[in-house]
């Protein structure tokens, strides 16, 4: 087969932990061949597909020059077997708009996974509002004095952005409020932005779980990342340490009552974030920590992903 990676590029890749590349390398080692694009050279023109300049790459096993590529060429997004979209957040306007060509390119007969409606329609801090069973106290909202409320209710609070990735913008409010107020400017500029709070869980000190969903069905071990050195959050990106271990039964059916229903609107690969015995994100655009849990558990994560892969073509 042949596979389109739509990717960040790949000079930026941390090999030893990058999950795309896992994901490029196990595809290698099967036969397919691999082949590397950016959003960025992605394009529809009247009367043509949707289409990228693309490269072909071959992974040398080197862990300095990594890949060697092939002149770049446009090629048909329709004419891969699968686009694999492994684009990081921020999802913001430009992310919003590839998702459309990407929908577009599915039109014309492109496989693209994860489906790009269902990247749209699941914005990772907003998707968990559909399945409140789950979740712990949260509160979605531009008001000051809403957040205000919040915080006198619930106590130590957390306060996060929408649009951020790797624990950027991520505040701890403590019980007595101190900076709760400098913190509301920053985050919801004067009530122009919307702002998520969320109760704070102490289950953090345990980790920030990464629960990996594949074809609707959990894998066993799950990244817990903890967080050092007095930091509140558990995000590798923030320093966090990631320590693998079997998912635990609370972890298992959050996972199986989701997996289901995520699977159903495209979701190949979703990452639940769960500390303690409460959800707190589901990731959809490009869920990681594929490396972390192979190398420690012994599961090969990035097989069973292009398992799911295969079995869907």
């Amino acid at each position: 087969m042949h596979i389109l990676f739509i990717a960040d590029p790949l000079e930026s890749f941390r090999i030893y932990k990058d999950t795309t590349f896992s994901m490029m390398r196990e595809a290698q080692k099967r036969g397919h061949q691999v082949v590397a694009s950016h959003m960025t050279d992605v394009r529809w023109q009247q009367g043509e597909a949707v289409s990228a300049q693309v490269r072909d790459i071959t992974l040398t096993g080197q862990a300095d020059t990594w890949f060697t590529q092939t002149a770049k060429r446009r090629a048909s997004l329709k004419d891969f077997d699968a686009v694999i979209m492994r684009t990081d957040p921020p999802f913001d306007s430009e992310y919003f708009y590839a998702t459309h060509l990407l929908s577009q390119a599915e039109r014309e007969g492109a496989k693209v996974f994860n489906s790009p409606a269902a990247l749209r329609n699941h914005p990772e801090k907003l998707a968990i509002l559909e399945f409140p069973q789950f979740i712990a106290p949260t509160l979605v909202t531009r008001s000051e004095a809403d957040i205000r409320a919040f915080h006198a209710e619930h106590g130590t609070s957390i306060l996060k952005p929408l649009d951020g990735m790797g624990g950027t913008g991520i505040f701890k409010v403590g019980a007595d409020g101190l900076n709760l107020g400098v913190i509301i400017e920053t985050l919801n500029r004067g009530g122009a932005q919307t702002v998520m709070v969320q109760k704070f869980l102490p289950g953090i000190a345990q980790g920030d779980k990464r629960v990996l969903l594949i074809g609707g069905k959990p894998v066993p071990f799950c990244l817990a990342r903890i967080p050092q050195g007095g930091e509140v959050r558990g995000n590798l990106a923030a320093g966090g340490k990631g320590v693998a271990q079997p998912i635990s039964a609370r972890d298992r059916e959050i996972a199986e009552a989701l997996g289901p229903i995520l699977m159903a609107r495209g979701l190949m690969l979703v990452g639940l974030d769960i500390i303690g015995d409460s959800l707190t994100e589901i990731n959809v655009t490009s869920p990681t920590c594929f490396q972390e849990i192979t190398d420690q558990m012994g599961c090969d994560v990035a097989a069973l992903f292009m398992d799911a892969v295969e079995a869907a073509l």
